[in-house]
């Protein structure tokens, strides 16, 4: 520690020193520093665009770093290394020592980078893309000080040489025949007159050899292709002849079928008695004990013994297997099978290893806000990955929140918890028809769940919640998730109430009526749709369809039941919800720069047996992932809030419909530190009146006025498996009335600031 100080206070000193000096005073007669590229002009034909990943390849061509001062893994533009080299005499020992061995940097010279070499890599980068007339050349450009000097690099590209012709391979074998049927399908090969370029044809090789694999050309290698380019023939244009490589090995030019299939199963030990079973497609070699329902590796099993050998299979299989969510390992190896005479099959050969059974998660959130609210909350939860050895999931999960405000004069008043344990069965395929359309590339599942809550506000009411529910987990297409709740039974009762809390109800009949114990017997629906668009767009787009009660209701109405209809002796809910949201994310600039929107909207009916929708079915708003310069349930319907001397509570801060749109700009700082900038707007509203919540219910004239409006900045420590997000939210513009007039309407900055610890992209 205190050689760490001395280091330091050394470093100070001598760097104030040094600043002043010669970073150039030891340098060879002969020799120049190298201070940087000064600029990469590249002048292409007139009307012409120079390709965008051709202008990136020359510009990393010459991207030569000068000396600089690492601090952190950053490069900071101050020459500290050279300023020790030249001023320094290197010390043998001691915290002198020390100190130079940290900050001396020998001098990046001119005839290091080499400039004349990096002008023949130019000039190389554009015949490869197909100007074979360009020409690079360099200047050293001297400032004040004749030693040092930056290079600028000028590029002229001259006509990028199309492709007139391209001769396929003679149809002599099936081989040929069928390169020549992938090439003419090629986008790159087919297009009309496409620029020469070497990565072009790299790439259009690779695609005729991932065909050629799907066909049973299991050995055939990109490099087995070569191109021969003429540009004498016709002046300023290719003509361009695929041929094979003579070098090509035999085995690489004949086609495979599938042989004998092994599956080898290992326990996580490595230990075990090898057991042989044969399963349908394979035969499967299982180090016992271990739990594995053999059934579900036929499910898994893409390969067919007999039929043309296919890289796809493999690819299929693997996927397959990694979603059962049981293994930590998995190979596939092909090898020809030396036992028949013919030698055209592969025996297959897949190995998986068992992973840990158990696997734990942990969840915080936790919100605060400059006027005192402040809302933590934890969640834990634990699965078996293969309860009857087939990858069904049994999970445990238990939550918890707890919300206070804090201060003077604000006693514990609104301090509530919220707690809850689900307990859930999932099994890897749909226990369903047939006709219920599903990929056969993708996991299916079927869940089975029972979940419990208890939700507590001191001095008002404590309420519990207990649902059961069968869910399948589907997809037909690639990019499409699908879910129906087959039936959700959810039972709310409302345990205790305190006299301030009935006094308030019995003021309010809308909202009491919410609260009411009843049944809520369910069936829903819910679409998602999530795909990339290239490598700059995202779309990510869901919307949820749910009923209530009207199964129940009709099965009553059709028996002659009137008036109100009850299950079990209480009544059932009956309402109509929908919910919808759109992501779009798009990349700006370069990097990891991004722009993510969201749109969200439902709305939600109660008809029939019931004249409110239940309290927990209802929407709200505001935390760490909606409007993030309000804390949860601290804004709307509408314009409401409590009048003057009323506890400002969370029970009437539900509505029927609901409105939010976001807008994020997220972008890298470094390494797995990224930031964010963003808008948000929204709020909750009332589909019928309520008069004693004046100002809540959906007005097209009040709906602009009525959208809470906050913006924010926030840090994300991203590591792949996990994101750590904080965000600082600024209120802009309340809904309801502040005592400040203007849209700006916040009562202070200091008021208007809410923080939001969670884990997670917020959309």
């Amino acid at each position: 520690m205190k050689q760490s100080l001395a280091i330091t206070i050394i470093a100070a000193a001598a760097l104030t020193i040094l600043g002043a000096c010669s970073t150039t005073r030891r340098l060879p007669a002969d020799e120049t520093l190298y201070t940087g590229v000064k600029k990469v002009e590249i002048r292409p034909d007139s009307g012409m665009k120079v390709p965008a990943g051709m202008a990136d390849a020359i510009k990393t061509s010459v991207a030569v770093a000068p000396n600089s001062f690492k601090i952190m893994d950053f490069n900071v533009p101050i020459p500290v290394g050279l300023w020790v080299y030249n001023n320094m005499d290197e010390p043998k020992g001691g915290l002198k020592k020390k100190f130079y061995d940290r900050f001396v940097q020998e001098p990046v010279l001119v005839s290091d980078v080499r400039p004349e070499v990096r002008t023949h890599m130019i000039e190389q980068i554009l015949d490869n893309n197909g100007y074979f007339r360009g020409t690079a050349t360099y200047e050293l450009i001297k400032g004040k000080n004749p030693r040092k000097a930056k290079i600028l690099y000028n590029v002229v590209t001259g006509p990028g040489y199309p492709i007139d012709t391209v001769y396929m391979l003679p149809d002599t074998t099936r081989l040929n025949a069928l390169i020549d049927s992938v090439a003419r399908r090629d986008s790159y090969l087919s297009s009309f007159r496409p620029r020469y370029s070497t990565d072009s044809l790299s790439v259009a090789r690779t695609r005729i050899t991932n065909a050629l694999r799907n066909r049973g050309y299991y050995f055939f290698s990109p490099e087995f292709i070569e191109y021969l380019a003429d540009s004498i023939a016709k002046p300023g244009q290719i003509e361009l002849k695929m041929m094979i490589a003579k070098n090509a090995p035999r085995i690489s030019l004949q086609p495979f079928k599938t042989g004998n299939i092994t599956v080898y199963v290992d326990r996580q030990s490595g230990h075990g008695r090898p057991d042989t079973f044969q399963l349908q497609h394979a035969t499967l070699v299982q180090m016992m004990p271990s739990r594995l329902r053999r059934s579900v590796l036929n499910e898994c099993i893409a390969f067919r013994q007999g039929r043309t050998f296919s890289v796809r299979n493999m690819d299929r299989t693997q996927t397959n297997l990694s979603r059962l969510g049981i293994f930590n390992n998995i190979g596939i190896e092909a090898h020809p099978d030396s036992t028949r005479s013919d030698g055209r099959y592969l025996n297959v050969d897949i190995y998986c290893t068992f992973d840990s059974p158990l696997e734990t998660s942990l969840e915080v959130n936790v919100s605060s806000k400059s006027n005192s609210y402040i809302g933590p909350g934890l969640s834990f939860g634990v699965t078996n990955k293969n309860v009857f050895g087939g990858g069904e999931q049994l999970s445990v999960k238990a939550t918890g929140t707890y919300e206070w405000q804090t201060g003077k004069g604000r006693s514990s008043i609104f301090n509530s918890y919220e707690v809850g344990i689900t307990g859930s069965l999932a099994f890897p395929r749909l226990l369903a028809p047939k006709f219920i359309p599903r990929s056969r590339y993708q996991l299916n599942w079927t869940r089975f769940q029972l979940n419990a809550d208890l939700l507590n506000r001191p001095h008002y009411f404590k309420m519990a919640q207990f649902n059961a529910s069968v869910n399948y987990d589907w997809r037909f297409r690639r990019h499409v998730q699908n879910t129906l709740t087959l039936f959700k039974l959810t039972y709310t009762n409302l345990i205790h109430s305190t006299a301030e809390f009935d006094s308030i109800m019995a003021a309010n009949p809308a909202v009491a009526q919410s609260f009411k114990s009843q049944f809520i017997p369910q069936l829903s629906y819910s679409y998602v749709y999530d795909r990339a668009f290239g490598r700059d767009n995202t779309l990510n787009w869901q919307f949820t369809v749910q009923e209530a009660g009207n199964v129940f209701w009709a099965i009553y109405e059709a028996c002659g039941k009137k008036g109100e209809k009850k299950l079990f002796g209480t009544p059932f809910s009956q309402f109509v919800k929908g919910q919808c949201q759109l992501v779009w994310g798009h990349r700006i600039l370069t990097g990891d720069n991004w722009i993510v929107t969201r749109l969200a909207a439902g709305a939600a009916h109660a008809y029939g047996n019931s004249s409110q929708v239940p309290y927990s079915e209802q929407f709200y708003v505001g935390g760490a992932n909606s409007i993030r310069a309000f804390t949860v349930r601290s804004i709307g319907p509408g314009s409401y809030r409590a009048p003057e001397g009323q506890p400002q509570d969370y029970f009437d801060r539900t509505g029927t419909f609901k409105f939010e749109a976001n807008v994020e700009y997220r972008f890298p700082i470094y390494g797995p530190l990224h930031g964010a900038a963003f808008l948000d707007a929204g709020n909750i509203w009332l589909l019928k009146d309520d008069p004693l919540r004046p100002g809540g219910t959906l007005k097209g004239s009040t709906f602009l006025r009525d959208l809470a409006l906050g913006t924010g900045v926030g840090l994300r420590f991203d590591i792949s498996m996990l994101v750590i997000r904080g965000d600082l939210g600024i209120g802009i513009h309340a809904p309801y009335n502040t005592g400040h007039g203007g849209y700006y309407n916040m009562e202070s900055f200091g008021k208007s600031l809410a923080f939001h610890l969670a884990i997670g992209y917020p959309f």
